[in-house]
């Protein structure tokens, strides 16, 4: 009875919405269409902007298609998607719920929020490569895997500190010392 409620709960719901995506799921859109189109579009844009052909679109396009439906041959691509894009949909949810309550409190065009936005995305990204990593049988090192709080810490003040160091760099003396000593005057004679 409870193994039966829980299976209906990881379904698409019930309702039009969920009728549709269930049908789109038996037809194969997740599993194909939506990564050759990601593929595509991707290396696509690639080969535009790097101009490897010059101007010639068409053979942009041709090369696109090939490697996306070659890509498509092995069922590792979409059983990838299928585990990645999910976990990385969560990860920018909690970037974005950092990015809300920081602009609450945080001037947002300061150093400290920029690197620490960055250290908090590469934290998460870290975080959702290696529970997809877990998913193919892939093993990170046992010690980092282990231990991931503390590494995470680890790499987090690492990143703080480089962020404080570099933040420092950029503050230069002034060359007026008239402010600094009003009772000495540094007149040019």
């Amino acid at each position: 009875m409870i193994s039966g409620v829980m299976l209906a709960s990881y379904g698409f719901g019930s309702g039009a919405i969920g009728d549709v995506l269930a049908q789109w799921e038996q037809a194969g859109f997740f599993s194909y269409l939506l990564p050759f189109l990601l593929i595509f579009a991707v290396i696509f844009g690639i080969l535009t902007k790097i101009k490897l052909f010059e101007e010639n679109k068409a053979i942009n396009a041709i090369i696109s298609l090939s490697i996306g439906f070659m890509s498509l041959q092995l069922p590792l691509v979409s059983q990838f998607f299928s585990e990645i894009f999910p976990r990385v949909g969560i990860g920018l949810i909690v970037i974005l719920a950092i990015i809300i309550l920081a602009g609450l409190f945080v001037d947002p065009k300061s150093n400290f929020i920029t690197y620490g936005l960055l250290t908090i995305g590469i934290v998460v990204a870290i975080i959702v490569l290696s529970e997809s990593a877990d998913v193919f049988g892939m093993s990170i090192p046992s010690y980092i895997k282990d231990n991931i709080p503390q590494t995470v810490m680890i790499i987090g003040v690492l990143l703080i500190i480089g962020a404080l160091v570099k933040g420092s760099e950029g503050a230069k003396p002034k060359d007026d010392y008239r402010s600094i000593w009003p009772s000495i005057a540094f007149e040019k004679k």
